[in-house]
C-alpha cells in the first residue's frame, strides 16, 4: 500500500532539518494555486510568475520561524497577498491601466476555475459548437470575476480556486469568518447575474 502524502507542517518540519526534497514538494503542491490566485488579482502572467517565486523564496529563508501548530497554505497564502497588494500600489502609483485592460480583453488570460468543465454538454450539438459555447463561457467566467469587487474576487479566488477553508481565509485576509462568508456570498450572487444567459451553468455556482 502506498504511503499517504505527508502533511505539508512536516514538510516544513523536514526542510527545517535540511530536507530540500520536502521543500520542492512544497513548491509543487503549492505553486499552481498560488500562481492562478495571483494571476487573476494582478492580471498579468509575468508578474504573477514573479510574485510566487518571491513567497518561495520568503518561505525558505524563514522556514526556521515556522511554527509547527500553524498551517503552511494560511502562511504562504498570506506571503502571496501581501506581496500582490504591494504590487498593485506599485501599479496605480505607475498609473499603468494598460495591464489590466490587455488582460481583460486576453481570451487565454491564465488558469481561471475550473467550473466551464463542470458544465454538462448541450444534446445534439456538434463537437465544434459545444468548443465554441465552451469558449465564451470561460471568457464570460473570467471576465465576470475579475469585475468583482477586490474583497470578493479575493475570498472567491481562494475559496474555488485554492480550496481553502473560510477559516483559513479569514486568517489571511484578517476579517471574521462570518465577513469572508458574506462575501463569498455577495461574489456568487454577483457571478450568477453576469451569467443569466448561461442559466444551466450559472446554477453550478451554488
Amino acid at each position: 500500500m502506498t504511503p499517504p502524502d505527508p502533511l505539508d507542517e512536516v514538510l516544513v518540519v523536514r526542510f527545517q532539518s535540511g530536507d530540500r526534497a520536502a521543500f520542492a514538494m512544497l513548491v509543487r503542491r503549492h505553486q499552481s494555486g498560488l500562481y492562478n490566485f495571483a494571476l487573476r488579482n494582478l492580471r498579468e502572467r509575468t508578474a504573477a510568475e514573479d510574485i510566487v517565486q518571491e513567497a518561495f523564496v520568503r518561505v525558505a529563508q524563514a522556514a526556521a520561524d515556522f511554527k509547527s501548530d500553524a498551517r503552511f497554505s494560511t502562511w504562504v497564502y498570506t506571503i502571496v497577498r501581501n506581496l500582490c497588494i504591494d504590487q498593485i500600489r506599485k501599479n496605480a502609483l505607475r498609473r499603468h491601466p494598460s495591464l489590466d485592460e490587455s488582460a481583460r480583453r486576453s481570451s487565454d488570460g491564465g488558469e481561471g476555475p475550473t467550473l466551464g468543465e463542470q458544465t454538462a454538454d448541450p444534446r445534439g450539438r456538434s463537437d465544434v459548437e459545444r468548443s465554441v459555447e465552451g469558449g465564451r463561457l470561460k471568457e464570460r467566467i473570467l471576465a465576470a470575476i475579475d469585475a468583482l469587487p477586490d474583497d470578493q474576487r479575493e475570498v472567491y479566488l481562494m475559496r474555488e480556486m485554492s480550496n481553502l477553508r473560510f477559516k483559513e481565509i479569514a486568517e489571511i485576509t484578517g476579517v471574521p469568518e462570518n465577513t469572508v462568508k458574506s462575501r463569498m456570498r455577495y461574489a456568487l450572487e454577483r457571478l450568477q447575474e453576469a451569467l443569466a444567459e448561461f442559466e444551466e451553468h450559472a446554477r453550478a455556482l451554488t
